[in-house]
């Protein structure tokens, strides 16, 4: 594709918790597309590998920014940083969350708490800063926020995180409502497990995986493999697929706000009723 005719030329992005599986497909996707992509994360090692990784690809559309969704401040200079490389933030994708395997009944008040603050405020934190930059910017904007599968239909044993990404979920439709008015629109993505992006392991996985296939009695292989069967097209979902949702509603091709892509392969349980 000739560069000049790429849909997100001259675009910027920001993506929050960016240095994992989806994050880094994500990324992938918007620098494909001609996009100028600001990854963010916690500080350190991590956040400056995945950085570094993405540069050798495209070394001047890239930068790192330490972020932490929880810190107001933190959040507050992370946009400024983005704006003073390059002028301006047009796209924001809330990608960073964390999760908790438990029972509600043996559940650590101190484990939901951190969930609820990563998923729940780091949410808020996040839209609230991009919502008031993009009202002073004044030429509208694209949030996309990473919902999951387990909004519509949660699991067992994974209460924490169910509840406080329902909450993330509803507080982007709210925002949705607000935002219109400005031509920022607001859409949220919610897929099923994914596992790995090239050689990044999904975050969400390296905590949970290893709960889940002791419950199910399986290795990994075989854990994929039962998520793959699960879902009526019987597809393994990679962070490719999330990352084109994202594209889909960050390029703008239907006029759409406060809506959900599913990106699970059909999960009947997961529809709304």
């Amino acid at each position: 594709m000739n560069e000049k005719s790429l849909p997100l030329k001259d675009k910027v992005a920001l993506i929050t918790g960016a240095a994992g599986a989806i994050g880094y497909a994500i990324s992938q996707v918007l620098l494909e597309n001609g996009c100028r992509v600001a990854v963010s994360d916690l500080l350190g090692q991590k956040l400056d590998d995945f950085t570094a990784d993405l540069k050798k690809q495209v070394p001047d559309r890239v930068i790192g920014i330490g972020l932490d969704v929880t810190d107001k401040e933190s959040v507050k200079k992370g946009f400024q940083s983005v704006i003073d490389a390059w002028g301006r933030i047009n796209i924001v994708v809330i990608n960073a969350g964390i999760a908790l395997v438990s029972t509600l009944i043996e559940m650590d008040i101190e484990a939901f708490r951190r969930l609820e603050k990563v998923n729940v405020e780091g949410t808020l934190l996040t839209l609230t800063e991009a919502g008031r930059r993009f009202i002073k910017q004044a030429v509208g904007g694209d949030i996309i926020i990473m919902s999951t599968k387990n909004v519509p239909s949660p699991s067992a044993g994974f209460g924490a995180y169910s509840a406080t990404k329902a909450a993330c979920h509803q507080l982007g439709r709210i925002a949705s409502l607000e935002f219109a008015q400005y031509d920022v629109r607001v859409n949220m993505v919610a897929p099923d497990a994914v596992f790995s992006e090239g050689k990044y392991k999904s975050g969400l996985w390296e905590t949970i995986g290893a709960d889940r296939m002791k419950v199910r009695g399986m290795d990994e292989k075989q854990l994929q493999e039962y998520y793959r069967n699960r879902n009526l097209l019987k597809t393994s979902i990679a962070g490719r697929h999330v990352a084109n949702a994202v594209l889909f509603f960050a390029t703008r091709q239907t006029p759409t706000t406060g809506a959900t892509i599913p990106v699970d392969g059909g999960l009947p349980d997961a529809t709304p009723r």
